[in-house]
């Protein structure tokens, strides 16, 4: 299986981490390109294995990236955080409207025109998809792929009831606990993080460095910042974006994660629009079947 390979760039006055499967840039003889939006927090490292996976799906014949969130990430020695932190004043690059924006600029900056779009959401990343979509309807987006996609009422999902008055309310206890985290020696920092994720089974190492390195301090206080605007702003779903787009999109709910909520969102996705293709089961089999049958899923959490 072919390594992807990381590159840091400024995108939108922020530091940026790109994941690639395939070459570095695209010309014009590359028509098709699978670009995979992040959850938050947005570091792409959480993302390796699957974009690998993805690219061997494809049978290595389309580049697949992964781009991080603006400020997820630990910029290398020779770059800041931010490139102007005056012009980023007025940017808000961290907030959840920047980090749209943020991939709007990447896209338009590093992707020629023409070509077309594989968009692979997960979670808040199925949000900036669809806000894509609708704030430059000339990408030429061909499938939506959509997994466990937070796209309404954020606040009111079990995790989001529990979690929005620490980060709404009680942010700034959210960053001193951060930046505790992040005075601690880095083989400690490591040493915890394998003792959290110790319980889950199935867990791909791959995912143990780059969680070490969200505890640095700014990555996951940009992500907290992010998170709390989340839960005042994605409250409606956009009905309007969805309904456009209904041919690019596949509905997956994982049951598993919120319960009757997930399973309630789809009913209702159904009742609004009954078009919609939607679907239980493994993310990954739906991924072959892109492959496959050429379709894709859209998926809510």
């Amino acid at each position: 299986m072919d390594a992807a390979q990381t590159d840091f760039i400024y995108c939108y006055g922020a530091i940026t981490e790109v994941l690639r499967c395939g070459p570095p840039d695209l010309h014009t003889g590359h028509k098709v390109l699978v670009l995979v939006i992040p959850g938050n927090p947005g570091v792409v490292g959480f993302y390796r294995s699957f974009i690998e996976t993805l690219y061997a799906l494809f049978g290595s014949q389309h580049p697949v990236w992964a781009v991080s969130h603006a400020g997820h990430c630990i910029p290398p020695a020779s770059m800041d955080m931010l490139e102007d932190a005056y012009s980023a004043a007025d940017l808000d690059p961290f907030g959840l409207n920047g980090q749209i924006e943020h991939k709007l600029a990447f896209l338009r900056k590093h992707v020629p025109k023409k070509t077309k779009l594989i968009l692979v959401g997960h979670s808040i990343g199925c949000y900036i998809i669809l806000e894509l979509m609708r704030r430059d309807p000339s990408l030429e987006v061909v499938k939506a792929v959509m997994l466990f996609p937070t796209i309404e009422r954020m606040a009111q999902t079990p995790q989001g009831k529990s979690m929005t008055p620490v980060l709404c309310h009680l942010r700034y206890l959210a960053y001193l606990s951060i930046f505790l985290l992040s005075l601690l020696p880095e083989r400690l920092k490591g040493a915890l993080v394998k003792v959290v994720l110790s319980g889950i089974g199935s867990l791909d190492r791959s995912v143990v460095r780059p969680t070490v390195g969200l505890l640095s301090g700014d990555s996951a206080a940009n992500a907290v910042y992010m998170a709390g605007q989340e839960m005042r702003k994605v409250v409606e779903r956009d009905n309007v974006t969805v309904g456009k787009n209904l041919e690019k999109a596949r509905l997956h709910v994982r049951r598993k994660l919120n319960g009757s909520f997930a399973t309630c969102l789809a009913r209702e996705m159904w009742s609004t629009c009954p078009t919609s293709r939607c679907s239980f089961g493994p993310p990954l089999q739906k991924l072959a079947d892109l492959r496959n049958q050429g379709r894709c899923c859209y998926c809510p959490i």
